[in-house]
């Protein structure tokens, strides 16, 4: 609502200045009011005029200093808008205002609606300073390859999975600050499998607190236990195409994770270190090097019913890593990771999964947009499982003796950002098995070289050509050609670097 009096806007406002503004006004009217009857009937001196002058430039003054507080309360209201949002402009001056002379200060600048970008995160806001960023991600895959069966060759869930097109991630993503002490992040994935079925999972959906004293951050739900580097990461943040060997060989087509709590602690260095332990329940297919409902594929046995007696039946994640500068244009980051569980082949029967990390990266000193950089990143991983004594699945009359499966696999890729925009990458890799089912398409000697070269045509989208030779003790080599599309709408959180 608005009011026009004596060349002065008001607008509706807070109690308090709509207090003072109708103070002033009363005293204005009681004022004028009094010297009513001395102009009616009585001489006035040019004193008294002059004196009246100046007390109504004084009230003219307040009234334009209680305009001004007005304005500077609406502009900060504007300013406090949900990103993403334009903001309502002011007028830039209301018709009959006063104009600013040397007794009043200028009025405070207008705001200035900006333009939406791609960049700005998708936001609910709500009182309190509570928001919620909303995106989604989808990937695309489209190929051929040499064998017909491409599961066999792409294990992983987000890998192609048939000749011709795969959709291997669609992801919801939400994430925002609940409160003061907690963030609340969660990722729903929906998926095509090879007969173009949709499935629907919950990925994560987990917790982050803000405010705990010694640098220390509790997070609890499901989410990715912090093992290595690619493990925690969504397929759209991937280098290449699909998931590395070994981290199929040792964590399964999902990954690990599940559901738990993961404490951490930023540790006083001159230089970036932190520790986490993260405890998870130790069952289901995503737990996979444990107490998996398909570890017969890792064992060759029946599996054993494990439920939880006590501490010992949960899964423990540690993990360590530090970052420095090795020069100015050069970035180290180590890490090492380790898994300890129960698996289902016997009723005491444990793994054990070691890992260790290393990525580098150099940026050019006068790179623009990031560009040029070279990266460098490598995993390597050892499994020790404790098969116990079981009934075969092939033969259930015949018993397994207990044994000890010892897994291990690399990969190692290298990043060559040539100019903005254009990535070439070349990935190598080696996953072995010894034991048991030894023989089995989860365990067998595998090799596989992919080169792949990703355009951006924004950092909101990205097109990547790659090949895969592969290589697969007892069943030969087989070559795959895939061509995949990535987009994003909304702000994703950031993974780490």
């Amino acid at each position: 609502m608005e009011f026009h009096r004596t060349g002065v806007l008001l607008r509706a406002a807070p109690l308090n200045v709509r207090a003072t503004l109708n103070r002033s006004w009363f005293g204005y009217f009681v004022i004028v009011a009094s010297l009513l009857p001395a102009c009616a009937y009585a001489e006035v001196s040019d004193e008294a005029i002059t004196a009246l002058k100046h007390q109504m430039k004084e009230l003219q003054v307040q009234m334009q200093q209680i305009q001004e507080k007005i304005e500077a309360i609406e502009a900060d209201k504007t300013d406090a808008a949900p990103t993403g949002v334009v903001p309502p402009v002011p007028d830039a001056k209301p018709q009959g205002a006063p104009a600013a002379t040397a007794d009043t200060p200028p009025p405070a600048p207008a705001a200035t609606a900006q333009p939406w970008t791609p960049s700005q995160p998708i936001t609910l806001m709500r009182s309190g300073g509570a928001y919620m960023n909303i995106s989604f991600d989808g990937l695309m895959d489209v190929g051929w390859s040499t064998d017909s069966d491409v599961r066999a060759l792409e294990p992983g869930d987000h890998d192609p999975a048939v000749r011709g097109f795969t959709i291997p991630n669609a992801e919801i993503a939400l994430d925002g600050a609940v409160d003061p002490y907690f963030k609340g992040f969660s990722n729903i994935v929906f998926k095509l499998d090879s007969q173009g079925n949709t499935g629907v999972e919950l990925e994560e959906m987990y917790f982050l607190t803000s405010s705990l004293p010694w640098n220390l951050q509790l997070k609890g739900g499901q989410f990715f236990a912090e093992f290595g580097r690619q493990n925690p990461q969504h397929p759209h943040a991937w280098a290449f195409v699909d998931q590395p060997l070994v981290l199929n060989r040792m964590f399964g087509p999902e990954g690990l994770r599940s559901q738990g709590a993961r404490l951490s602690w930023l540790a006083p260095t001159p230089w970036f270190t932190e520790l986490t332990l993260g405890v998870f329940n130790s069952n289901g297919e995503t737990a996979f090097s444990f107490d998996n409902p398909d570890s017969s594929d890792i064992t060759g046995g029946i599996p054993v019913d494990r439920s939880v007696h006590g501490l010992q039946d949960l899964l423990y994640v540690p993990r360590i890593s530090t970052s420095f500068d090795l020069t100015d244009t050069q970035t180290l980051v180590l890490g090492a990771s380790a898994a300890f569980g129960p698996n289902n082949s016997g009723n005491n029967a444990d793994s054990q999964v070691y890992g260790t990390d290393l990525y580098w990266k150099w940026k050019a000193p006068n790179a623009q947009e990031g560009f040029p950089f070279v990266s460098f990143q490598s995993e390597a991983l050892v499994r020790r499982y404790q098969a116990d004594q079981r009934l075969s699945v092939d033969d259930p009359t015949l018993t397994l003796p207990e044994q000890k499966l010892d897994d291990w696999g690399i990969y190692s890729q290298v990043l060559w950002g040539i100019q903005p925009r254009w990535v070439a990458g070349l990935r190598g890799e080696f996953a072995s098995g010894a034991g048991a089912q030894a023989d089995s398409e989860l365990r067998e000697d595998r090799t596989r070289i992919s080169p792949n070269l990703t355009w951006y045509p924004s950092e909101f989208s990205n097109v990547r050509l790659q090949y895969n030779y592969d290589h697969r003790q007892g069943m030969g080599d087989d070559s795959s050609v895939w061509l995949q599309f990535g987009f994003l709408l909304g702000s994703h959180s950031a993974h780490k670097f």
